[in-house]
């Protein structure tokens, strides 16, 4: 598998067009139980995580992408505020946020399309508020990695529910152990 220098932005609009779709099928549906338990202390449940996601989707991805293209190191990114879905989502259900979700993504990737990003955009530069300098390529990047994330810490959060269930299959399950 080659892994060095395996950015494409075409590759990469496959997968965030699919974020939707995939969280629908996974969710859409689903009891309670299912939807908002979570791994106990402070840890997300899918519910939470499909908020936390339409929040990068209003506040993150397009606006720091247009500030790199539009604006350079001279104007840095906004904080983001990883913690903003536990107001947003309050008197909303799921049905809710999947259906906003879908439309904001469908949005941006619109938003994204229509910026006709070139091979040498993807070395444009922008300022971090804690990371620092960081490139084009390297924000689409981390958007597609974001979501096959979260997407793998719904599915890690909902398997964990069966934990003590599987019996003595638990040592195969390593998703039981992350």
């Amino acid at each position: 598998m080659k892994t060095m220098n395996s950015f494409d932005l075409a590759r990469s609009i496959e997968i965030l067009e699919r974020t939707p779709a995939t969280l629908k099928s996974l969710l859409g549906g689903l009891s309670d139980r299912w939807i908002y338990e979570n791994e106990g202390d402070e840890s997300w449940s899918p519910f939470i995580n499909v908020g936390h996601l339409i929040h990068g989707e209003k506040t993150d991805w397009i606006p720091r992408i247009r500030i790199i293209l539009q604006h350079g190191e001279s104007r840095p990114f906004d904080p983001f505020d990883r913690f903003a879905q536990f107001s947003e989502t309050k008197n909303k259900n799921l049905h809710e946020l999947l259906e906003e979700f879908q439309a904001l993504r469908e949005k941006n990737i619109q938003a994204l399309n229509e910026m006709d990003i070139k091979e040498k955009d993807l070395s444009k530069t922008g300022i971090h508020p804690d990371l620092g300098r960081v490139t084009l390529k390297q924000l689409i990047a981390t958007w597609v990695v974001h979501d096959l994330g979260h997407i793998r810490q719904i599915a890690r959060v909902m398997a964990k529910q069966y934990k003590v269930d599987v019996g003595p299959w638990e040592k195969y399950l390593p998703v039981l152990h992350e």
